[in-house]
C-alpha cells in the first residue's frame, strides 16, 4: 500500500521536507569531517614503534642464575633473571628489583621432580663517595640545571606580551563535560560564546563556537548521562574606554543547544541554556539548566517521536535577553516551555591586566577585577607620566656620566 504526497496531511508533508533538508545539510557538513580512524583498537608493532618513541637511550644488563639440576646445566628453561640494571644517557641507574635492605631475601621456586627454593639478596656494596666527589657532583648538577634553565628561557623569549593600561585579557580553557536528564539518546551539544557589543573584542582567527561529538548515554542512578569530555579554548579582550558610564561592564555569555540524533537521522532539539562566564580567575564547574519550546497536543508529541523535528528558536540569544533588543521590558508571554536536562561545563579562566601589578595591600581591598576596571583612565594617564619621568631621568644620568670628572662635585653629591 502506497500513499502519495497529495493524500498525506499537510503538516506531515512539511515535516518530512524539513527532515529531508536537515539530512542533506548534515551530509554537506560531513564532507569536512576527518574520515580516518581516530582510535586504533589493535595497533601493530610498527604502529607502536612509530608513535611511541623512547627519547632516552638505555643500556640494559641482566644478572642471571642457572638453577638447573646436576647434569642439566645450560638449558634455557632453568635460567632465571635475578636482577635487571638499566643505565640511561643521563647517568641514571635503575635496579629492579630494588636493593634488599630490611625487606628480607627474594625467593625463587623451581619446578620439576624435586622442587627447590632459592633465596638471594641484592646489596649495594659500592664505597661511599668522598666529600670532594660529592662537591664535584653538586657543581655538575648546578651547571646542568643552569644550562637547562637557559634553554627554557631561550624557548620562552625575553619579550613578554603585556596588555595596555585599561585592558583586560581573558583566556578560557574549557571542557564540555557531560549532559544529563534528557528524553532521547545520542546527544550532542552546540555551543558558542557571545561577546558584548561594547568594549569587548577577540582576535580575528579566534573561533567562539563548537560542536561536540554524538555521544550515547549511560544510566547513572535515575538519570541518563552522556559524557563528552570535549575541550575548547578562546581568548577575548576588554578595554575600558568610557568611564562616565554608570553601569557595570557586561561579561561574555556562554550559550548551549542540546540535540539528539537517532539511527534514522531524526533530529530533535532537547534544550537551550545560557550562563555568564565567571568574572574571577581560577577553576569553575558550571551546571547549565536547559529548556525547550513546547508544542501542546498529542499530534505534536507523535510528530516529535515518529518523524523528529520540533519547535526551534531562530535566535539562540533569545534564551537570555537578545543583543538586538532595544526595549525596556522583554515579554515572553505566550511562549510555552518545558524544563529538560542540564549540561556541565568545566572552565579554567585566566586574566591578564596591568592592574594585577599593584601592591598586596591594595589588592586585598579589591573585591574583583571588575572593581579594578573603574579607574583605568586615570591609571593610563599616570602610566604615561611615569614613563616620561623615567626617560628624562635616564637621559640626565647618561649626560652626567659623559661629563669630565673635574666638573663633578668631589663630595659625590648628586642632584635628584
Amino acid at each position: 500500500m502506497t500513499t502519495t504526497a497529495s493524500e498525506m496531511p499537510s503538516f506531515l508533508v512539511e515535516r518530512m521536507a524539513n527532515v529531508r533538508r536537515r539530512r542533506q545539510d548534515r551530509r554537506g557538513m560531513e564532507g569536512g569531517i576527518l574520515k580516518s580512524r581516530i582510535v586504533t583498537w589493535e595497533p601493530s608493532e610498527e604502529f607502536v614503534r612509530n608513535n611511541h618513541v623512547i627519547n632516552t637511550p638505555l643500556q640494559t644488563m641482566y644478572i642471571m642464575a642457572d638453577l638447573g639440576p646436576y647434569g642439566k646445566l645450560g638449558y634455557k628453561k632453568y635460567e632465571h633473571v635475578l636482577c635487571t640494571l638499566k643505565v640511561d644517557s643521563n647517568g641514571v641507574i635503575t635496579v629492579k628489583p630494588d636493593f634488599t635492605g630490611l625487606k628480607g631475601p627474594y625467593r625463587i621456586e623451581t619446578e620439576g621432580e624435586k622442587p627447590e627454593l632459592w633465596k638471594y639478596t641484592i646489596d649495594n656494596v659500592s664505597s661511599l663517595a668522598q666529600p670532594e666527589e660529592e662537591e664535584r657532583e653538586q657543581r655538575v648538577f648546578k651547571d646542568l640545571y643552569g644550562r637547562h634553565k637557559e634553554y627554557l628561557s631561550s624557548l620562552v623569549g625575553t619579550d613578554f606580551e603585556t596588555t595596555v593600561p585599561g585592558a583586560l585579557r581573558l583566556f578560557v580553557n574549557g571542557e564540555v563535560v557531560s549532559a544529563q536528564g534528557y528524553e532521547y539518546d545520542n546527544l550532542y551539544v552546540h555551543f558558542f560564546v557571545e561577546l558584548p557589543t561594547t568594549n569587548w573584542s577577540s582576535p580575528a582567527f579566534q573561533q567562539l563556537s563548537g560542536i561536540t561529538q554524538t555521544c550515547a548515554t549511560k544510566s547513572l542512578g535515575m538519570d541518563k548521562v552522556a559524557y563528552f569530555s570535549y575541550p575548547f579554548t578562546f581568548e577575548a579582550s576588554f578595554l575600558h574606554e568610557d568611564e562616565s558610564a554608570g553601569a557595570l561592564p557586561e561579561w561574555p555569555v556562554l550559550y548551549c543547544e542540546v540535540h539528539s540524533l537517532d539511527f534514522w537521522q531524526r533530529y530533535r532539539v532537547e534544550g537551550y541554556g545560557a550562563v555568564v562566564l565567571p568574572a574571577t580567575p581560577g577553576a569553575h564547574t558550571l551546571r547549565v539548566s536547559t529548556w525547550r519550546p513546547l508544542e501542546l497536543g498529542t499530534v505534536a508529541e507523535l510528530r516529535r517521536f515518529f518523524i523528529g523535528g520540533s519547535l526551534e528558536l531562530e535566535d539562540l540569544s533569545y534564551v537570555r535577553i537578545p543583543g538586538t533588543f532595544k526595549g525596556e521590558c522583554l515579554s515572553r508571554f505566550g511562549l510555552r516551555t518545558e524544563t529538560t536536562g542540564s549540561v556541565t561545563f568545566r572552565l579554567h579562566c585566566l586574566q591578564q591586566s596591568r592592574a594585577f601589578m599593584e601592591s598586596s595591600s591594595l589588592r586585598k581591598r579589591m573585591r574583583s577585577v571588575l572593581d579594578r576596571l573603574e579607574g583605568f583612565s586615570q591609571q593610563s594617564s599616570i602610566h604615561n607620566v611615569l614613563e616620561a619621568f623615567r626617560r628624562a631621568r635616564r637621559r640626565m644620568q647618561e649626560a652626567r656620566e659623559s661629563l669630565p670628572q673635574d666638573l663633578v662635585s668631589p663630595s659625590g653629591a648628586m642632584v635628584r
